[in-house]
């Protein structure tokens, strides 16, 4: 099974990252297309991995309070467009709490720096003669209270599709009353 651990987000984030994909195809950008229903932000990407049910006992062990994230912009890393977010402590500090939970469990994860962002397109071109795109982002955000691991599978007809496996819920946080 190929595996990640990501943030699902909610139809208002979702949405939101349509509306900056329907601006990349009205000024003519081409490319593959993440799906709506496909975007998430990678918290770990696991790989290869037969054990779905021992990364989910160590998602379990990670201790984290809800938090917002909201979008900020758009970037490239060479032909792969994304939308990023606001500057998140909280979101590195999960990150980096799950990767050393997978560490210490001896659970193998790609080991790059954790760089926060939802890819929009992969192998994008831009329009003849565009040396750049801008796209304005419209401010969206959501409460992460859960994290989820996917499993990224091709169906019948070749699509990619990711399936939530599990989740990992935030710690409780006390109200005043």
């Amino acid at each position: 099974m190929r595996l990640f651990i990501a943030i699902p987000f909610d139809n208002t984030i979702k949405s939101a990252l349509r509306d900056v994909q329907n601006e990349f195809r009205r000024q003519g950008v081409t490319g593959n297309y993440t799906r709506v229903d496909n975007l998430h932000m990678t918290l770990a990407f696991i790989g290869e991995h037969d054990e779905p049910a021992r990364i989910m006992e160590v998602m379990r062990t990670v201790d984290f309070r809800p938090f917002t994230l909201r979008l900020a912009g758009t970037g490239s890393f060479g032909d792969i467009r994304w939308c990023g977010i606001e500057d998140c402590p909280e979101a590195f500090a999960l990150a980096k709490q799950l990767r050393n939970a997978l560490a210490a469990a001896g659970i193998p994860f790609d080991a790059k720096r954790f760089n926060p962002h939802i890819t929009l397109i992969r192998k994008s071109q831009l329009p003849y003669g565009a040396a750049r795109t801008d796209v304005k982002v419209t401010r969206a955000e959501m409460r992460v209270d859960r994290f989820a691991l996917m499993e990224s599978a091709r169906d019948k007809n070749g699509i990619l599709v990711y399936t939530e496996l599990g989740s990992a819920a935030a710690q409780a946080v006390d109200r005043p009353q």
